[in-house]
C-alpha cells in the first residue's frame, strides 16, 4: 500500500506511468480524428480551421474542464471509476445503481471497439509500402497475441509503456511542430468562431456528423477517472498538460497539410494527414510507435475492462467469475472469461468492418452514453460534497447539453455500425440488471429468526453426545446483516437436516463497503465459546479470499485466549491437537414461482441461466472446497394449496 500511496505523489515516476496507462486511447486519436471529420469531404478552409476549433474545444472543454478540473475530485479513497462513483453516492438514492450500470456496460461495450480501431488504423499506414498488405489478417493476429498474453500479466511489459508513451507524445509534437512552421497563422484555428462557423454554415445533418467526428477526440477521457487509483490526481493533472499540448500540436500540423491541398477532394483512408507529415525516410519508424501506442492504448482498455468486471462481481451486479492475480503488482488481475469475450468480440469487430473507416462509424456512440452517465453521478457527488445548487445545476445543464449534443451527433451512426457496440452494451446490461434485480427477488423470500431464541438449543446440542459429531468447528455463511438475526434455514440445518453437533458454531458476515480497499473485521461471541460471530467488512476491490481471512482471524482470536479450538477428541486433545473445520454454504433455490409477476419470472429463469456459468458461491468466496458442504434449500415463494385427500377401509 505505501508503493500505492507514493504514486499519487507528483514525480517523474508518476509522470510516466500515467503516460503509459492512461492516455493510450485519447493520445492514439491522431490517427483517425481527422480523417473521420474530412469524410468524403472536399477540403475547405471552413472545414479544416473549423475542425481544429471544435477539437480543441472539445478537449479543453469535455476532458480538462470536466474531467480534470471536476471529476477527478470525486476520488474514493484514492480510486477512481464509474463503479467508485457509484459507491461514494449510491446512499443518496436507489435509482442511481441506472446511470452505474448503464455506464459501466457502455465502457466494456467500449473496451470492444477500442482496440480493432486503434491498431487498425496504425497497421493501415503500412499500406504506403505495400498497398496489397491484407492488414486484417494482421490486425486479428496482433489482438490475438494480445489477449492470449494477458493471463502472463503485464507488469514487466508495463514498465516499458510510460517511456514509449513519451516518445509517442514527443513524436507527434515535433510532427506537428515542423509543419506549423510552414503556417504559422494556423494558430487562429483554436479560436471558437472558427468552430461555429462550420457548423452554421453545414446542414443540420452535415453539422451533427461533423460533431459525432470531432467526439473521437475524447473518447479516452473517462480512462483518466478510471486510472485515478494507479496514478493520483497531480501526476495526471500534470501529464494531460504535456499530452494536450502534444496533441494539440499534432492536430495543427495536420490542418497545415490539409490547407495545402485546399480545395481538393482526397482519399485520406490512402493519405492518412497522420502519416502524410512524416518525413519519408521516418515513416517506417512512426507506423512502428504507432502500432505499439496501439497495442499500449489496447492494453489500458483490457485492463480497465478486468478491473470493471471485478468491481461489479463484488457488488454484486455480475456473476461471480474466476479472477486470478498474475503479478504482484497492485490492481493487476485477469478475468479468463471477459478475456475470451472481449477477444471474439475484437475479432468480430475486424471480420465485420475490415477497415478503420468502416469503424469509426461505430466508435463513439457508446462510450458518449458512458459520459453522460458519469454527469449524472457526479452531479450527485458535488451534492453530497454541499456544493451550491446553482453550481451543481450549471455543471448538470452545460455538460448534458455538450453531451447531448455529441449523442445526437452520433446516432447517425448507429446504422453504419454504431449498432454493434449498442446491441453489445444492451446485452451486457440485461446481465448486470437481471443478477441485481434477481439477488432482490431472492432476498424478499428469505425469512430470518431472533437467534437469541436458539442459544440454549445449540449449546445443548453441542453437548450431546448422543448426536455424533458434525465437526468441531462448524462455519455457516450467513446474509444476515444484524447479529440478532440469523436466516431460518440455518437453523433448520443445524437442529434437523441432520443434526449437525459441533464444539463451536461460527457465523460469517461479508459486508462490501463503499470504500474501496478496506479490510476489517468484528466479533460478537454470541455464546462464549460455541456460538461466535465475524463480520467482515471488504471494499468493493479487495479479494473475497474468506477461507484466508477467517483463519487469520481465528488465529487472532485463540493468541488472545478468546477462544479454544482445540479437538475434544480425547486422543487428540492430550496432544493439542486443533480440532477439524467444515464450512457450510446453504444454496438458496426457488421452489414454485407462480406467485411471481411475469417479469419477475422472466428474471428468475434468465438468473438460473446466468448461474449455471458463474462460480458457485463456495468458489466465489474463496473456501478450500475439500472442507465445505452444499446444501440445497428451497425458498417457498407460495403456500401449497390445501388437499383434500379421503381415507377408504
Amino acid at each position: 500500500m505505501s508503493n500505492h500511496k507514493d504514486l499519487h505523489k507528483l514525480s517523474a515516476a508518476g509522470f510516466l506511468i500515467s503516460l503509459g496507462i492512461i492516455y493510450g486511447d485519447i493520445g492514439t486519436s491522431p490517427l483517425y480524428v481527422f480523417k473521420a471529420i474530412v469524410g468524403q469531404h472536399q477540403i475547405s478552409e471552413t472545414l479544416i480551421l473549423g475542425g481544429v476549433s471544435l477539437i480543441f474545444w472539445t478537449l479543453t472543454l469535455q476532458t480538462t474542464l470536466k474531467y480534470v478540473v471536476i471529476t477527478l475530485r470525486a476520488d474514493n479513497k484514492g480510486e477512481g471509476g464509474i463503479f467508485s462513483l457509484f459507491s461514494l453516492v449510491r446512499r443518496k438514492a436507489k435509482w442511481l445503481i441506472v446511470p452505474a450500470v448503464v455506464g459501466g456496460c457502455a465502457l466494456l461495450a467500449d473496451g470492444i471497439i477500442t482496440p480493432p480501431i486503434t491498431i487498425s488504423s496504425a497497421i493501415e499506414g503500412l499500406q504506403t509500402y505495400y498497398p496489397n498488405l491484407p492488414t486484417v489478417y494482421v490486425v486479428m493476429a496482433i489482438i490475438t497475441v494480445l489477449f492470449i498474453i494477458q493471463q502472463f500479466g503485464t507488469s514487466l511489459v508495463g514498465k516499458a509503456f510510460g517511456p514509449i508513451m513519451f516518445l509517442w507524445f514527443s513524436m507527434m509534437g515535433v510532427l506537428g511542430i515542423t509543419y506549423i512552421v510552414h503556417d504559422p497563422w494556423i494558430i487562429r484555428s483554436l479560436n471558437p468562431y472558427y468552430a461555429y462557423k462550420l457548423l452554421s454554415s453545414s446542414s443540420s445533418d452535415g453539422a451533427f456528423i461533423v460533431l459525432g467526428a470531432v467526439f473521437l477526440c475524447t473518447t479516452g477521457a473517462e480512462a483518466l477517472y478510471s486510472d485515478l487509483g494507479h496514478c493520483g490526481k497531480s501526476n495526471i493533472r500534470v501529464s494531460w498538460v504535456y499530452v494536450k499540448i502534444c496533441l494539440i500540436l499534432n492536430y495543427l500540423g495536420q490542418a497545415v497539410w490539409l490547407l495545402q491541398r485546399n480545395g481538393h477532394s482526397m482519399d485520406l483512408n490512402a493519405n492518412n494527414p497522420f502519416y502524410q507529415i512524416m518525413p519519408t525516410w521516418f515513416l517506417i519508424y512512426g507506423i512502428g510507435i504507432a502500432t505499439v501506442a496501439a497495442i499500449i492504448a489496447s492494453q489500458a482498455l483490457i485492463s480497465g475492462s478486468f478491473t470493471l468486471i471485478a468491481e461489479a462481481v463484488r457488488l454484486n451486479l455480475w456473476p461471480k467469475v474466476r479472477i486470478n492475480y498474475p503479478s504482484e503488482q497492485k490492481g493487476q488481475l485477469y478475468v479468463p472469461s471477459v478475456n475470451w469475450l472481449l477477444w471474439a468480440g475484437c475479432l468480430g469487430v475486424v471480420l465485420i468492418f475490415k477497415h478503420s473507416d468502416k469503424m469509426e462509424a461505430a466508435y463513439g456512440l457508446s462510450i458518449t452514453v458512458a459520459m453522460l452517465m458519469t454527469t449524472i453521478l457526479v452531479s450527485k457527488f458535488l451534492k453530497r460534497k454541499k456544493v451550491p445548487n446553482y453550481i451543481i445545476n450549471t455543471f448538470l445543464v452545460v455538460y448534458l447539453l455538450i453531451e447531448g449534443t455529441f449523442l445526437t451527433g452520433n446516432l447517425h451512426k448507429f446504422l453504419d455500425g454504431g449498432w454493434f457496440t449498442l446491441s453489445i452494451g444492451f446485452v451486457l446490461f440485461t446481465v448486470m440488471w437481471t443478477w441485481h434485480t434477481a439477488r432482490k427477488i431472492r432476498n424478499r423470500y428469505v425469512k430470518f429468526v431472533e437467534i437469541e431464541d436458539y442459544f440454549d438449543i445449540i449449546t445443548e446440542l453441542s453437548l450431546d453426545e448422543s448426536v455424533p459429531k458434525y465437526a468441531s468447528q462448524l462455519v455457516y455463511l450467513t446474509s444476515a446483516n444484524f447479529n440478532s438475526e440469523i436466516e431460518s434455514k440455518i437453523v433448520y440445518s443445524i437442529l434437523q437436516k441432520q443434526p449437525k453437533r459441533a464444539d463451536v458454531y461460527w457465523l460469517v458476515h461479508v459486508d462490501v463497503v463503499d470504500e474501496p480497499y478496506k479490510r476489517e473485521y468484528e466479533v460478537d461471541h454470541l455464546v462464549p465459546n460455541k456460538l461466535i460471530r465475524i463480520d467482515f467488512k471488504l471494499g468493493f476491490r479487495v479479494e473475497q479470499q474468506i477461507n484466508l481471512l477467517f483463519r487469520k482471524v481465528v488465529e487472532d482470536l485463540v493468541k488472545k485466549g478468546e477462544v479454544d479450538i482445540t479437538s475434544t477428541y480425547k486422543s487428540l486433545n492430550k496432544h493439542k491437537i486443533v480440532g477439524d473445520f467444515r464450512f457450510v454454504v446453504i444454496e438458496k433455490i426457488f421452489s414454485r414461482s407462480h406467485n411471481l409477476s411475469f417479469i419477475e419470472r422472466f428474471i428468475m429463469d434468465y438468473y438460473k441461466q446466468l448461474k449455471k456459468v458463474s462460480l458457485s458461491e463456495e468458489r466465489g468466496f474463496g473456501l478450500d472446497l475439500s472442507f465445505v458442504t452444499v446444501e440445497k434449500v428451497p425458498l417457498v415463494l407460495a403456500i401449497p394449496e390445501a388437499i383434500e385427500i379421503h381415507r377408504v377401509n
